[in-house]
């Protein structure tokens, strides 16, 4: 049995996630005013998505994009996203801020902090390859072995291939490793990819 995946993992998600969320309470109270101002719309996007064993969950995003964009379709797929993005927008997808109000989800043990990014409920060609690793089974998280990799950039079955090493090989170390290279690809703004390649 793996202690660390079976118990310790949720501990620290759980904690760590607390912290976080304390700690960028004021961001994240500015990053709501912002999005009220800069354009109409809810503050929150809610998107419904894939949790451990493929049940889906309503996940929670800053809103980046205006409330007439295709709610279902990955922005990488569409033909011109910047024609929705907000303004605010741009900035909250660049450096990831608009992730931030997935560390409720981790508080409540939907998500994780590290795991497979969670798929949207209808990329069947993602869930599919995931399915051949097994990478449908952890929770889903904020960053992942994936994401630190190449993010948008990657092809679906590098991606689930990547989502499924980190699957067969969840460790304390592993975790370390992904959120580490986190801070690094989120300061260079790494892997992010707006529209279709």
């Amino acid at each position: 049995m793996n202690i660390y995946k079976k118990y310790i993992k949720r501990a620290i998600d759980f904690f760590l996630a607390l912290f976080a969320l304390i700690l960028l309470s004021p961001l994240f109270l500015l990053t709501a005013l912002i999005i009220k101002i800069d354009s109409p719309g809810p503050v929150f996007f809610k998107q419904r998505r894939i949790k451990a064993g493929k049940a889906t969950f309503t996940m929670l995003k800053f809103r980046t994009m205006r409330t007439d964009a295709p709610k279902d379709t990955p922005t990488h797929l569409l033909a011109d996203p910047t024609a929705y993005i907000s303004r605010s927008g741009r900035i909250l997808r660049k450096y990831s801020i608009d992730e931030i109000p997935q560390l409720l989800h981790i508080i409540t043990g939907t998500m994780s902090i590290v795991g497979p990014r969670p798929a949207l409920w209808n990329q069947d060609d993602l869930i599919a390859e995931r399915d051949k690793y097994n990478a449908n089974d952890p929770k889903p998280g904020i960053t992942g072995w994936a994401q630190i990799n190449g993010r948008d950039e990657l092809p679906i079955p590098v991606k689930a291939k990547l989502d499924g090493e980190y699957t067969q090989n969840i460790s304390f170390w592993f975790d370390c490793k992904c959120i580490l290279g986190t801070f690094k690809a989120v300061a260079g703004a790494k892997g992010v990819v707006e529209g279709r390649k």
